[in-house]
């Protein structure tokens, strides 16, 4: 059963590299000059994505929490809503992003977390649609979005492997184009608490699909372990500086540690091999010179019948590697031998063995 999914310039499967998104969020904090340098920073990590999250906050949010006081050093309004306002881009900006995105080589796409907001970036012809772990039980958002035809990334962080199951059910009959996330909704998330274990049930419970990890963890480790285990989307916050005014900054990645973490990475996937023991031709040196061969322990005449104290076992491994010991002893040298001069079968005559 096939396991591989097109998202923007990449084929996702179980061969490929991670699919590495940066996802930028609001950490750009209404900036466009900020979400273009975070672009082009994360383009130069060798990340495949970028990512925003996109709200109708008008429709998203009851009037209560819309107006619920968020004064703080980390508010960018007086009001929870006028902060998500302050942070949001529209429509002329997404297109822009969308052309920069394109110019310096990197898919681009967003999280949407209503209606509103994926018909918006559904206008936009966008590549791929994310899908938060807040709306893995928003079963209507899911069949719309699914509609797209488009590929859809679900992160599952709070919910039940039920929750995972309906979702999947929702989606895959009208769209095929799935991966699960596994992803832990703490911020940061405690490490006792990623269970990436649950990537491999995801394979198992859903041969037919990519699964990935959506990281909240700190540092660029746990993404190497989610790939091992068979994660093939991997997606990570992103700022350029962690002490930067917001919520997320604090478990994002820098760039250096970005560019670490697609470095890892890729570095894990070349390790991994096709699961065959092989013998490399980088071996050779190291092998010879650290292994052992069997060579005389003193001077031998010849018709001298070995014992195992007449070998002794040496480097260089230029010789009869010690696996023959046991077919040497016993046998009748043809030929007289120095100390440390090593056997060869051409100088035994093993039919005297006794």
């Amino acid at each position: 059963m096939s396991r591989e999914l097109k998202l923007g310039r990449r084929v996702v499967n179980d061969e490929s590299p991670a699919y590495v998104i940066a996802e930028v969020g609001h950490n750009h904090q209404g900036n466009m000059d900020t979400a273009k340098e975070m672009f082009k920073e994360a383009q130069a990590c060798g990340v495949s994505a970028v990512k925003l999250q996109k709200r109708d906050n008008r429709s998203l949010y009851t009037q209560a929490m819309f107006d619920k006081p968020y004064d703080h050093e980390n508010s960018f309004g007086v009001t929870y809503g006028v902060h998500r306002e302050a942070l949001e881009f529209n429509r002329d900006q997404y297109v822009e992003l969308q052309q920069y995105a394109d110019e310096i080589g990197l898919d681009f796409f967003a999280t949407a977390f209503d209606v509103p907001s994926a018909d918006l970036l559904a206008e936009l012809d966008m590549p791929a649609y994310k899908i938060a772990s807040a709306d893995l039980r928003n079963t209507p958002l899911l069949k719309h979005i699914a509609a797209f035809g488009k590929p859809m990334l679900v992160s599952t962080g709070g919910g039940s492997m039920e929750d995972v199951e309906r979702a999947y059910d929702a989606v895959m009959p009208i769209n095929r184009q799935l991966c699960v996330l596994q992803c832990t909704c703490g911020y940061p998330a405690e490490f006792k608490e990623l269970d990436l274990r649950t990537i491999v049930t995801f394979r198992e419970r859903f041969p037919d699909i990519v699964a990935g990890y959506s990281g909240h963890d700190n540092g660029i480790a746990m993404p190497v372990v989610a790939y091992v285990l068979g994660a093939r989307v991997i997606e990570k916050h992103f700022t350029l500086n962690r002490a930067m005014k917001g919520t997320d900054h604090v478990f994002s990645l820098e760039p250096v540690g970005m560019r670490k973490m697609t470095r890892d990475l890729e570095r894990a996937r070349l390790s991994l091999g096709d699961g065959r023991k092989k013998v490399h031709d980088s071996e050779a040196g190291p092998v010879l010179k650290m292994g052992k061969k069997l060579v005389a322990a003193r001077n031998l005449p010849v018709g001298h019948r070995l014992t195992a104290d007449d070998i002794a076992i040496k480097s260089p491994g230029d010789g009869l590697p010690p696996v023959e010991f046991d077919r040497v002893v016993g046998a009748v040298t043809t030929a007289a031998l120095g100390t440390d001069e090593a056997f060869a079968f051409e100088h035994l005559d093993e039919t005297q063995a006794e």
